[in-house]
């Protein structure tokens, strides 16, 4: 796991591209690279490659990059884990290319060399990579299928920029940060800004599973390789084939994840998933595994100790635990600012940045985590209400004529300014009269009834609505699987947006700030398409969510571990605002440079503000979106 940067010339114009300069932005990412880093400079000068190592798979010199084929035409610099190189290389041996080390990245070279770029194709892993083609004088730019690693970059004045992460570009002499308003009004439902904007004016996010192709004579041009859609129809099978296929895929994908020259472990929080990722590489391990979990001092009704150390004892793992407080939390919150570049305004990022760093203190560089299977498996409550939203009132309430629909809406009450979670039945209604989608996603903060009295709608963002957003991925699904059922078409959403952007990039930002790789089993390539063949009817059954999955594991781990109900990895800002960390957010949401944008209705804000810590409305995760936004406008505007 490393960071990586570069600058390509598109013009003749641009000047000559320095060593000092790659390094200057290579170098805002030490924290993604401690052990090594590596520069290449093209003999014109047009093209600059920048590297920092994590040292993971063969830890010696010759894995060090930017790396180059045997004649120096072909250089790579690569961000992640090849899980299937060893097999690859095989088969590169015995077509003639020759090794210099035993590295994942090497084989990456080896593959372009023999089939371009669809390379792609063959790769199992998570990657972010840039290969430079010196025979075609063109940069090969790829992000994997479901987005578990970040690639970033700007076109500007005949030159790309590219980077792991914002802060790098921003580094590049000339590049101003500023606000991309249009993601702001999209941050402001989604928690975080959509594919491909970013909330820096100008700087874009490669989607998952799509490559770039930048030639020096100012071509650029993008093209998906891979999406989550089934096209073909599956045969029906037994609720027993498909439990004995996941546990036969999960279990290989664990073992795939235990590919490491440095040593590896598991995020416990003691539920389902974090559990079985701990037994069943307890099953192909001689030690024992390493498991890692963290609580809060003062709200133990928030702390699921009890059944991580239950995992813990039933697999005889070596258990580590860290406590935390509000006051950490406000200690950690420039670094927080600084590493997230732009912000992820989910608050697990505040327990998983000090599990992760309870990793590292550790000696442990390598982690599992059970991220992707909740979507993957319809693990969520708020999943369950908007399935029964729409069959009982959605379904039936859409088969009204569309005027009648529009003229409810009018006649509806204006939504209250401090309306509880999820999308209220205003917006419902709102939805169902503009023929919109119900479910925008699983984490959904404002919604467009509520933006009204948040912000002047009429303004600046006249004309914008978040469904435009999602419209896209549901006329995609609706194309290619028009039999799709709610359900299905719900998981695809989440698969583009809310997992990508949101989830997985709260892995890599955090658990890379402290030099430590989150890979993630559950959503490896192969289980992903199996699963997505599942039929709905066994993802939730009985009114039991994760159906299969839990019929999958049984007998792997306990009974009282797969069918507790589930709490979910969180953070107490709720409870935590109405002491002193209340204040601390108020001031910086209230006191932000960004009021004098004139955005928002800082007199709502401040009754929202009153209301959550005089305990009479819940608006904390709308609060710390909005304290995310202010402190990082502070910091990077």
């Amino acid at each position: 796991m490393c960071g990586i940067c570069g600058v390509l010339n598109l013009s003749d114009l641009r000047s000559d591209i320095t060593d000092e300069l790659i390094v200057s932005m290579r170098d805002t990412m030490a924290h993604r690279g401690p052990d090594d880093a590596g520069t290449f400079i093209s003999p014109d000068r047009k093209l600059g490659l920048g590297f920092r190592r994590l040292s993971i798979i063969d830890l010696s010199e010759s894995a060090n990059q930017p790396m180059s084929n045997e004649d120096g035409s072909i250089w790579i610099v690569f961000n992640g884990e090849i899980y299937n190189h060893r097999e690859l290389r095989k088969s590169l041996e015995a077509k003639g290319h020759r090794y210099q080390s035993h590295s994942d990245t090497e084989t990456i070279i080896h593959l372009y060399e023999e089939k371009g770029m669809d390379c792609l194709h063959d790769l199992r892993g998570m990657f972010a990579f840039a290969i430079w083609d010196d025979n075609k004088k063109q940069l090969f730019l790829a992000r994997d299928r479901i987005g578990k690693k970040p690639l970033y970059y700007i076109l500007r004045d005949g030159q790309l920029i590219f980077a792991s992460e914002i802060k790098a570009i921003l580094k590049y002499p000339g590049i101003k940060a500023e606000l991309d308003t249009t993601a702001l009004y999209h941050f402001l439902t989604l928690y975080v800004t959509p594919c491909p904007s970013t909330l820096f004016k100008g700087i874009s996010k490669l989607p998952a599973g799509y490559y770039m192709i930048c030639n020096q004579d100012g071509m650029v041009k993008q093209k998906q390789y891979w999406d989550a859609i089934v096209t073909e129809k599956p045969g029906i099978q037994s609720e027993d084939y498909y439990s004995s296929e996941i546990r036969r895929l999960l279990t290989a994908s664990i073992e795939k994840r235990m590919m490491s020259d440095v040593p590896f472990g598991v995020f416990l929080s003691g539920g389902i998933d974090s559990s079985t990722n701990v037994a069943l590489m307890a099953q192909l391990m001689n030690r024992p595994v390493d498991t890692f979990s963290v609580g809060f001092k003062d709200q133990p009704n928030y702390n699921e100790f009890e059944y991580a150390r239950q995992v813990a004892r039933e697999f005889k793992t070596n258990h580590h635990e860290v406590m935390i407080d509000h006051n950490d939390l406000m200690d950690y919150i420039p670094n927080l600012v600084f590493h997230q570049d732009e912000p992820l305004a989910d608050w697990v990022c505040v327990p998983l940045y000090f599990v992760s760093k309870l990793a590292r203190d550790n000696g442990t560089i390598v982690i599992q985590i059970g991220e992707g299977s909740d979507e993957l498996f319809f693990g969520y409550d708020g999943y369950v209400t908007y399935l029964n939203v729409y069959k009982f009132l959605w379904k039936p309430y859409m088969k009204l004529p569309s005027t009648l629909r529009q003229l409810v809406y009018s006649l509806a009450s204006p939504v209250s300014p401090l309306a509880g979670k999820g999308p209220g039945f205003k917006e419902i209604l709102r939805c169902a009269a503009s023929n919109a989608e119900l479910f925008w996603g699983g984490a959904i903060a404002f919604t467009e009834e509520q933006k009204k009295p948040l912000a002047d709608i009429s303004g600046l963002w006249q004309g914008l609505d978040t469904f435009n957003v999602v419209k896209k991925y549901y006329d995609k699904i609706d194309s290619l699987q028009p039999e799709a059922d709610f359900i299905q078409r719900m998981t695809y959403l989440e698969l583009k947006h809310r997992l990508p952007e949101l989830l997985l990039m709260r892995v890599d930002k955090i658990t890379m700030s402290t030099s430590v790789e989150g890979r993630a089993p559950y959503l490896d390539q192969d289980l992903v398409e199996f699963a997505l063949k599942i039929p709905s009817n066994l993802k939730y059954k009985n009114g039991q969510k994760k159906y299969i999955l839990k019929k999958a594991v049984q007998g792997i781990i306990p009974d009282n571990i797969i069918y507790r109900k589930k709490q979910g990895f969180s953070a107490p800002i709720k409870e935590w605002f109405t002491g002193e960390l209340g204040g601390y957010i108020s001031d910086a949401i209230l006191n932000s440079r960004l009021r004098e944008r004139g955005f928002f209705n800082y007199d709502y804000l401040s009754k929202m503000i009153r209301q959550q810590r005089e305990g009479r409305a819940d608006n904390s995760s709308r609060l710390w979106l909005l304290f995310n936004l202010s402190k990082w406008y502070d910091y990077w505007i």
